[in-house]
């Protein structure tokens, strides 16, 4: 029996960002679609060298994109809405870019010689989370009467582009099911367009047969929610569909991000030649698997952890794998695709040596499945270094003092329920906050950040270096802060932020300052198109040592009369967005982080700020992906925000944010938070999901975003008064707050200053028609 190594997806951006940088020159007009093209090219055929250097025997191709593989499947069956201009054939990178990013005016094109595209005004595509990670996708839109076509070859370029390198690749396709599932449509929707869908599909996986491909991954992480009959359904025929008119092709079916559940009966059933498994999220499905699957149906055992960054134990791996290698070829693999790791541990220089010997990246992960499987091929006498440096690690970071905090751990026993309440509802609350704070109807502000600008980005790269002094970035940091401030108040905004200038990022900067973690310098990973984020890594337990931001919200509050807010990460999203330690349990390790950020609100409070912005944009996020897990995650995320918010007087007014969520399901969670005020993204989705807020009949205040702060575009004042017309239809105008989607960090001056100066006037036209 065989033992074989794949790899499901490698991460995109480079082990440097070169992606990033790429993209954004090409956006910028500063390089060509052909030098775009060449970076990917370049990008694509380094990482299929590199996979196959480190012992991966199958190696996958058109994981690659250049925004978002979701978009990629939309433009490869010709899913382009009206809007964006799209006349069949081709579809071009201006019209993929125009969906990601939507596009303005004189729209910058480069489709070559004879371009006769014309620049169009449109808002980017609807964006939303892939599934329960922070990897954001464009939402697929299906028009009346869709009629697929085969728009993009990507998929059949890419494996034969790697073919040309002498490298077979294992081409990757979303599934059918999956990507109708992600799309805004019903099941009586889904099963109308599915045999439209099955035909662009069949085309496809017959011009990679034709090409030389003998297996395709095929994505179907649907197969791990709750599914319906319906949905079942779609499945036996898209696959029924696949196995009759393309039967040259072996599929390895792939779910991932949990187990089969009630689905395995279905999976099993499905004519394809390999089955994935995520041993991680669910190691205990193996063993019934093994007793119901085929002796001829290859299993892929994904049991190296493709969403974290901890270092797996390969002689535990190896005595438990062991029995299944003895009867049955099998595949082994990370859970999911490596996208959501970091790229190389090699590359980090300052990581403290005891914890980094903890860690795997995504190479060091293949790595790790190359030893894995030479020690269930060869014995593990082959591998006897290499198995005993895993296993002393694991015993390592078992055993360090630096894991447990005997203080941390007796405060939060300390905890009680009355830790989690305000002192009065919220209908008391909110007139005495109305008094304190004195503001109009339909009050303006901002989601906290305002644009990191190249000069700040270098200001703090010079600092790190030692270059620019303590003084001097202090003192640069402090003129940022008051222009911004200036600014806020000369356009009328009615409550200020002051632009976090001093954080990198709203996690890493809360977890420098925290104990229980380390950082990276290019532990990078995608979370949309070129933006990328560094998680940190929760390694032990966390607690506050001292104030982390009072000290600039009194400064920018000494700046102006009108409100300033206190701005703060809530305990759920710092834990939802860093690699968290897989020894304890999440909850205990979210309630420690809220005892940490609580201590904070209390430190604020006592400074004089009346408003504290507790974002909480991951809650959603977080959320299991069985139904059946919900009440217990939803316990306590709700209790650990509000043990962080409930410390202040009524008067003080708590306000959180939350972006790029579908909350109907939740919304008596949400309702549960006991927030004063709300800011949520909605201009995308032009204001539905308020109608989940409207149908709770939410009592407190929403700030609905009235403008996409992932796009450049910049709405007019009309398009956003109609927007907060559509949120007046739903709720009570007295509610109502008036914001961007998110912070502004992304964003250059000029395009902030022009949508934020409309958005005060729609404010504006508001009040007056109220």
């Amino acid at each position: 029996m065989t033992v074989s190594v794949a790899t499901l997806g490698f991460p995109r951006i480079g082990p440097r960002r070169e992606l990033k940088a790429a993209l954004e020159r090409h956006w910028s007009g500063k390089a060509s679609r052909a030098e775009l093209l060449d970076v990917a090219a370049m990008l694509r055929g380094k990482a299929w060298a590199l996979q196959k250097a480190l012992g991966a025997d199958i190696v996958p191709s058109n994981d690659f994109s250049l925004y978002d593989h979701v978009l990629d499947t939309s433009a490869m069956v010709g899913a382009i809405p009206a809007a964006y201009g799209w006349q069949g054939g081709a579809v071009e990178l201006d019209t993929y870019f125009a969906m990601a990013r939507g596009a303005q005016g004189d729209a910058h094109h480069d489709c070559g010689a004879g371009c006769t595209h014309k620049a169009i005004d449109v808002p980017a595509a609807e964006m939303t989370k892939w599934f329960d990670t922070n990897y954001h996708y464009l939402v697929p839109e299906f028009s009346v009467g869709q009629r697929f076509a085969l728009s993009s070859t990507k998929v059949i370029d890419e494996f034969l582009e790697a073919k040309a390198l002498g490298i077979a690749t294992r081409p990757v396709l979303l599934g059918p099911v999956t990507f109708l599932k992600l799309g805004k449509v019903d099941a009586a929707q889904r099963s109308f367009l599915l045999p439209g869908l099955l035909a662009i599909y069949v085309e496809v996986l017959s011009r990679l047969a034709a090409a030389g491909a003998e297996w395709v991954q095929i994505d179907e992480p649907c197969l791990v929610l709750d599914l319906d009959e319906a949905d079942r359904a779609l499945l036996a025929e898209a696959y029924a569909a696949f196995s009759e008119k393309v039967p040259a092709v072996k599929l390895m079916l792939t779910p991932y991000f949990g187990g089969l559940g009630e689905n395995l009966a279905t999976a099993l059933a499905l004519p394809v030649a390999g089955l994935h498994l995520d041993l991680v999220r669910a190691p205990g499905q193996l063993d019934l698997v093994l007793s119901r699957a085929p002796k001829d149906l290859l299993l892929s055992l994904g049991v190296i952890d493709g969403r974290n960054v901890w270092r797996a134990d390969l002689a535990n791996l190896a005595r438990r794998l062991a029995p299944v290698a003895a009867q049955r070829d099998i595949v082994i693999a990370p859970s999911c695709s490596l996208l959501h790791c970091p790229v190389d541990l090699a590359q980090e220089s300052g990581i403290d040596p005891e914890i980094a010997r903890w860690l795997a990246f995504a190479v060091q992960k293949i790595e790790e499945l190359a030893v894995l499987a030479r020690a269930l091929n060869e014995g593990r006498d082959a591998v006897a270094d290499q198995l005993a440096a895993s296993t002393d690690a694991a015993e390592a970071r078992r055993t360090s003092p630096r894991i447990h905090d005997p203080k941390v751990a007796a405060r939060l026993a300390a905890v009680t329920p009355a830790m989690a309440q305000r002192r009065s509802e919220f209908a008391a609350r909110r007139g005495l906050q109305a008094t304190a704070l004195g503001l109009p109807a339909f009050p303006t502000t901002t989601i906290g950040s305002f644009p990191q600008t190249e000069a700040v980005r270098k200001a703090r790269a010079a600092h790190g270096k030692g270059v620019l002094s303590d003084t001097d970035y202090d003192d640069f940091l402090r003129a940022e802060t008051a222009r911004t401030v200036s600014w806020q108040e000369q356009i009328g905004l009615d409550v200020l932020v002051h632009g976090e200038f001093e954080r990198n990022d709203m996690v890493q900067y809360f977890g420098e300052q925290l104990s229980g973690f380390v950082f990276t310098k290019h532990g990078w990973v995608q979370s949309y198109g070129s933006r990328c984020v560094r998680p940190p890594i929760l390694f032990g337990d966390v607690s506050r040592p001292q104030p982390m931001t009072v000290a600039w919200w009194r400064y920018a509050q000494g700046l102006t009369p009108r409100p300033m807010k206190g701005m703060l990460t809530g305990p759920v999203t710092i834990l939802n967005w860093s690699f968290v330690r897989d020894d304890v349990s999440r909850e205990l390790a979210c309630r420690q982080i809220a005892l940490a950020i609580r201590d904070e609100v209390v430190d604020l409070e006592a400074a004089g700020a009346r408003i504290i912005q507790i974002d909480e944009a991951a809650l959603r996020e977080g959320l299991p992906l069985r139904r059946s897990d919900w009440q217990g995650y939803l316990g306590w995320a709700v209790e650990s925000f509000r043990l962080t918010a409930s410390s202040v007087a009524d008067a003080t007014q708590i306000h959180t944010h939350m972006c790029y969520s579908e909350f109907n399901d939740i919304i008596a969670a949400i309702g549960a938070m006991d927030a004063d005020v709300i800011s949520i993204e909605t201009a995308r989705s032009k204001m539905e999901l308020l109608g989940a807020f409207a149908d709770y009949r939410y009592p407190a205040e929403i700030g609905p975003g009235v403008y996409d702060i992932h796009s450049p575009r910049v709405p007019a004042v009309e398009e956003m008064v109609a927007l907060l017309d559509a949120a007046r239809a739903r709720l009570s105008p007295d509610q109502l707050w008036v914001n961007p989607d998110c912070g502004l960090k992304t964003r250059k001056w000029p395009e902030t200053e022009a949508a934020l100066i409309n958005m005060v006037a729609a404010a504006q036209a508001a009040r007056a028609a109220l």
